[in-house]
């Protein structure tokens, strides 16, 4: 029976923002761990803007961990939330996943993952509840922050057609580079022009995407046109 481990480190966009939680730190942490325990390391596994919420399937890195893994073998992280911070049913599925392998989760804060007991399972259980707390709280305040930049009129993602930043860099105004833009895409596409036949005339006409050079894409032309739906004359 071996007992190697793994390395799993886990950043979302929003936690590298907010709290500067790196990949190399959670690295470092977890190496010393492992090392502490004798615990040779096979492997070290970085996923990097997943959300600790998205079920197994959608997470490859985790799975690429848990297929190496063997009997005895653990998956060592930095602290619980790293893995498990969705819902009670996918933090199943990768506890199950794991124990059919004859391996552990194990976390450098210990939080319950000593061992099988009723105490350290019942450790394990809380945390797993406040950490998808954690994420689902993060998700309204982000929700607010963008509905607050949006009611002032700030950007918001990419620049929208028809608008541009303005002089203060936090605002949108009218681009006139782009006026007539949706007016000549709907007049193209009275006329029976295809979606490309419109991105080709737009560029002879000086339009340029958003995001710098090339034509402007096809989904801003079916945007513009009412429809991100794929539209059977392209």
């Amino acid at each position: 029976m071996s007992e190697s481990a793994v390395i799993y480190v886990r950043v979302s966009t929003d936690e590298q923002v907010e709290h500067g939680v790196s990949l190399r730190a959670q690295e470092e942490v977890c190496r010393r761990f492992a090392e502490a325990q004798g615990w040779p390391v096979m492997a070290v596994i970085r996923e990097e803007g997943i959300s600790g919420g998205v079920p197994l399937a959608a997470r490859p890195g985790l799975v690429k961990a848990i297929e190496g893994l063997g009997k005895g073998d653990r998956i060592v992280i930095l602290r619980r939330d790293r893995i498990f911070r969705a819902d009670p049913y996918d933090n199943a599925v990768i506890e199950r996943a794991v124990a059919a392998r004859g391996a552990r989760v194990v976390s450098t804060q210990g939080e319950g993952t000593a061992s099988d007991s009723s105490g350290d399972i019942f450790t394990r259980r809380i945390l797993d509840a406040v950490g998808e707390n954690e994420r689902l709280r993060l998700r309204e305040r982000t929700r607010e922050a963008l509905n607050s930049k949006r009611a002032a009129g700030e950007r918001i993602g990419q620049i929208p057609y028809g608008f541009r930043l303005a002089a203060d860099g936090v605002h949108l105004e009218p681009d006139p580079a782009d006026a007539g833009l949706a007016e000549t895409v709907r007049r193209l596409r009275a006329e029976g022009s295809s979606l490309r036949s419109i991105a080709r005339e737009l560029a002879a006409l000086g339009y340029r995407g958003k995001n710098g050079g090339g034509t402007v894409p096809l989904t801003t032309i079916r945007r513009i046109l009412g429809s991100l739906s794929p539209c059977p004359k392209t």
